[in-house]
């Protein structure tokens, strides 16, 4: 429902932040990732997810799009919900913690309070191949492109295709054509080799 909060931060401890936008005090749970991530300036922008419960609507806050977007690959495991996730984002860092589901080193997910063989296990057999198709790092970065390739790949990431295999294509593509190509060209050129 809310993308981001840009605002004045009002208050910051190492759980929550509150941040001031439109008039409006918003109380934003974060984990220790986000807390030292964030400078100490008077205006901040902080990623949010809405957590909606019968009786409760809970803001969760992020420094940035990846670690989000890993809190969103988290909690979608069975039994392991917002809180759980943010401990693990608190615990260790959010590249430690794909490194670590991508290569399946159970020792290192079960060292994060909460989490047991079974939650460790689960996590590995339902977000290895999420998370290799996003490739190592790439969650974390965030999407920063730079150039025609980098749209274009992320575009066929997105598609559903493991980021190798576009990448080659992609190169197939950039091989074969001297003339510039846009986004949009390079995309269906690859397509017809995918």
């Amino acid at each position: 429902m809310y993308e981001y909060i840009d605002g004045k931060l009002a208050f910051k401890c190492p759980t929550y932040i509150v941040i001031e936008a439109g008039g409006i005090g918003y109380h934003v749970n974060i984990s220790l990732n986000t807390f030292s991530l964030l400078p100490d300036v008077e205006r901040c922008k902080i990623f949010t997810w809405l957590h909606v419960k019968e009786d409760a609507h809970t803001l969760y806050g992020f420094a940035d799009e990846g670690e989000r977007r890993l809190f969103l690959y988290l909690i979608s495991v069975s039994g392991i919900g917002a809180n759980t996730a943010r401990m693990m984002l608190s615990s260790i860092t959010p590249a430690e913690i794909q490194t670590a589901i991508v290569n399946g080193d159970l020792p290192l997910i079960q060292r994060i309070k909460g989490i047991g063989a079974k939650s460790a296990q689960r996590l590995v057999l339902e977000l290895q191949d999420k998370l290799k198709k996003e490739g190592l790092g790439s969650l974390i970065s965030g999407p920063t492109h730079h150039t025609v390739k980098d749209e274009a790949l992320s575009a066929l990431v997105m598609l559903g295709f493991v980021k190798q295999t576009a990448e080659k294509a992609l190169d197939a593509v950039l091989k074969n054509n001297t003339e510039t190509l846009s986004v949009e060209q390079m995309i269906k050129l690859a397509l017809k080799s995918l």
